[in-house]
C-alpha cells in the first residue's frame, strides 16, 4: 500500500470493518454512473452492501470520463482525504488509473501569477510543499514554455489520472465485489411511502430500495424535486481538445492560462477550460456534443501558454455536459425527507475528489455523518434563502436557439 501525502496524514491504510449487510433483499440504489457514483457503489460494495448502480447511457461516458483529469482541490474540505486515497487507488480498485503525482503552474503575467500563489497558499496552510519556480526553471521541465512565461510553481503535491480508465476501473471494481451495475436503463422517479424512498423507477422496471443516492450530475435538480427539495445547478456545455503525441515530460500536469490539463502516458496534450456555454435540459436527455467557437479559444491558449508547440496538430475533440452550482461548491447533503436519500452535486470538481467524494457518500449512506471531513458548508440547506432568478442574477442563463 503506498505511503500518504502531506504532513500530518494519517496512517495510510484503509482498515476494511467486517461487512455489514442492511438485510436480504435490501439495495442501496445509486442514479448516476458517473464517477461519483461508482465510487459511491465502490465503497459500499466493498463492505459487503447490496448496491445497484443506474445508468441511463454508458458508465463514465460524459464528464466523468473527458475531462483534464486533475485530482488537485485544496479549497475543498476533502482534499486531506483526495491526497491520501489517489496513491492507494489503482491498489484498491484492482486496476490502472493512471494516476501520477505532483502538479506545475505556468503564468504568463503577475495577475496570473498571484490567483495562483492564493490556490497554493490553501494547500501550503495544510502542510503540503510548493516551489516557485522561475522561467529558467520552469522551462527545465516543462521546454515547451516561451519567453512570455513570467514564471511557475511545482506542487509537489495532488497530479492527476486517466478519466477513462479511472471509469472503467471504478466500474469493474464495483462488479468484483458483487455491485451490479445497469446501463441504458433511466431513472423515472423515485417512489416514497412512510417518509421513506421504498423504490427507484426506471425504464426497465421497479427497484425496490433502502437508500437511495442521487448523483446523476445535471439531472439531479430534476430528480430531487418531486421529492420536495430544490437543488440548483445550471448545466453547461464544456469542451476539451486533444493534441498528437509529444515527447513526454517529467511531470504531466500542467495548467496554466485558464486552462487544466495533462500530458497523457501516450504523450498527448489534453486540454480544457473555460468559458462555458450555458443550456437548459430537456428531459431526461442529454444534449448532442457539439463543437463550438470555444475551441478555437482553447487553442489560441494553449499555443500562448506553449509557443514551441504552435506547430503541433489538434486531432480530437469533445463536447459535454456539466453542471455548476450557484457558489461553485459541491453539494453533498442526506436529506430529512425521504430520511434515507442523499443528494450528491460536484458543481465541475468530480473527478479529482472523486475517491473522496465516494468514501464520504458513503459514510451519509450508512451512518448519516462523515468521520474524515466536515462537510456542514456543503450542505443542501445553504441554498435556502436563494432567489429564484439567481441564473440571471449571474449571467448563467442559455442563449436562444
Amino acid at each position: 500500500m503506498a505511503a500518504a501525502l502531506g504532513a500530518g496524514a494519517r496512517e495510510s491504510r484503509i482498515h476494511r470493518r467486517p461487512a455489514q449487510r442492511r438485510g436480504c433483499g435490501e439495495v442501496i440504489v445509486i442514479v448516476g454512473g458517473g464517477v461519483t457514483g461508482l465510487s459511491t457503489a465502490f465503497w459500499l460494495a466493498r463492505e459487503g452492501h447490496p448496491v445497484t448502480v443506474v445508468e441511463k447511457g454508458i458508465v463514465g461516458w460524459e464528464a466523468s470520463g473527458r475531462n483534464g483529469g486533475g485530482c488537485t482541490h485544496p479549497y475543498s474540505p476533502l482534499f486531506r482525504e483526495e491526497q491520501r486515497l489517489w496513491p492507494m487507488m489503482d491498489e484498491l480498485l484492482g486496476h490502472p488509473t493512471e494516476w501520477r503525482g505532483h502538479r506545475l503552474k505556468v503564468a504568463l503575467d503577475e495577475g496570473q501569477l498571484d490567483r495562483m500563489w492564493k490556490s497554493t497558499t490553501l494547500a501550503t496552510d495544510q502542510g503540503f510543499e510548493a516551489v516557485a519556480l522561475d522561467r529558467a526553471e520552469l522551462r527545465e521541465l516543462v521546454p515547451w514554455v516561451g519567453d512570455n512565461a513570467i514564471g511557475g510553481i511545482h506542487w509537489k503535491y495532488g497530479g492527476h489520472a486517466n478519466p477513462q480508465r479511472t471509469s472503467q476501473a471504478y466500474a469493474w471494481a464495483v462488479e468484483r465485489h458483487g455491485g451490479r451495475i445497469l446501463q441504458h436503463t433511466a431513472v423515472r422517479g423515485i417512489r416514497v411511502q412512510g417518509g421513506r424512498a421504498v423504490a427507484v423507477e426506471t425504464s426497465a422496471g421497479e427497484i425496490g430500495c433502502d437508500a437511495v443516492v442521487i448523483a446523476a450530475g445535471p439531472h439531479t435538480a430534476a430528480l430531487a424535486e418531486p421529492l420536495g427539495h430544490r437543488v440548483p445547478m445550471a448545466p453547461a456545455r464544456v469542451e476539451m481538445i486533444v493534441t498528437e503525441p509529444l515527447p513526454p515530460i517529467a511531470f504531466g500536469g500542467v495548467d496554466g492560462n485558464g486552462l487544466y490539463g495533462r500530458q497523457t502516458l501516450r504523450g498527448n496534450l489534453a486540454y480544457g477550460g473555460g468559458p462555458h456555454e450555458w443550456i437548459d435540459l430537456d428531459g431526461e436527455a442529454t444534449p448532442r456534443p457539439v463543437n463550438t467557437p470555444i475551441i478555437a479559444g482553447l487553442a489560441r491558449r494553449l499555443n500562448e501558454m506553449f509557443p514551441r508547440l504552435g506547430h503541433v496538430r489538434v486531432i480530437r475533440s469533445w463536447g459535454g455536459i456539466v453542471e455548476n452550482t450557484p457558489d461553485g461548491r459541491p453539494i453533498l447533503d442526506r436529506l430529512e425527507d425521504p430520511g434515507n436519500v442523499v443528494v450528491a452535486s460536484m458543481s465541475s470538481v468530480g473527478f479529482g475528489l472523486s475517491p473522496a467524494t465516494g468514501r464520504a457518500l458513503a459514510q451519509l449512506v450508512l451512518q448519516g455523518f462523515c468521520d474524515f471531513a466536515d462537510l456542514s458548508q456543503l450542505k443542501l440547506s445553504r441554498f435556502g434563502n436563494l432567489p429564484m432568478d439567481w441564473r440571471s442574477r449571474q449571467g448563467w442563463d442559455a442563449l436562444p436557439a
